[in-house]
């Protein structure tokens, strides 16, 4: 029986989809943890049984690195007193990270969290990948905001990956 692969062809990686995937969602619970005041154990099994990978009211949700999902909401849980004030210090005066939009505080906390928690993630990566996020959710300004912030943390907290 003949292929139907075209040849030529090389096998899809779903490996940064997924991992993308598991960043949406982290920001989502994130976002829920801090609106609905929903505690850790409780958002990670809602996440993992009904929204990761699942189809909702029509749309596929991409399957996602679960290790990965764990590791930045407990991460940005765990480390939370330690991210909000360097968040605060990069952010414009007179707008503290309290006085910002929800979604866009939990897009700032995971950035930051694998920015500083997460060396084996090149920092262009992260920043890039979290403004994706944001502007799944968010307008222009606050997605350029999401760069600039994440992008100033990381030259600060990994210079040897801008130099050269």
């Amino acid at each position: 029986m003949a292929s139907t692969k075209p040849t030529g062809t090389k096998p899809v990686n779903h490996k940064p989809l997924r991992k993308s995937a598991a960043r949406l969602n982290a920001v989502q619970a994130l976002y829920q943890m801090d609106v609905a005041a929903t505690p850790l154990p409780e958002i990670l099994a809602q996440f993992e049984s009904h929204w990761i990978g699942r189809e909702i009211e029509g749309d596929e949700i991409a399957s996602a690195d679960v290790t990965l999902f764990r590791d930045i909401v407990g991460g940005v849980v765990q480390e939370q007193r330690t991210i909000d004030p360097v968040l605060d210090a990069a952010l414009v005066r007179g707008w503290p990270l309290k006085r910002i939009e929800t979604v866009l505080r939990a897009v700032l906390r995971a950035g930051a969290y694998e920015l500083a928690s997460r060396p084996d993630v090149p920092a262009r990566v992260v920043v890039a990948e979290y403004v994706n996020v944001a502007a799944a959710f968010l307008d222009r300004e606050e997605t350029g905001m999401v760069n600039a912030v994440l992008d100033g943390l990381a030259r600060e907290h990994r210079p040897s990956e801008f130099t050269g």
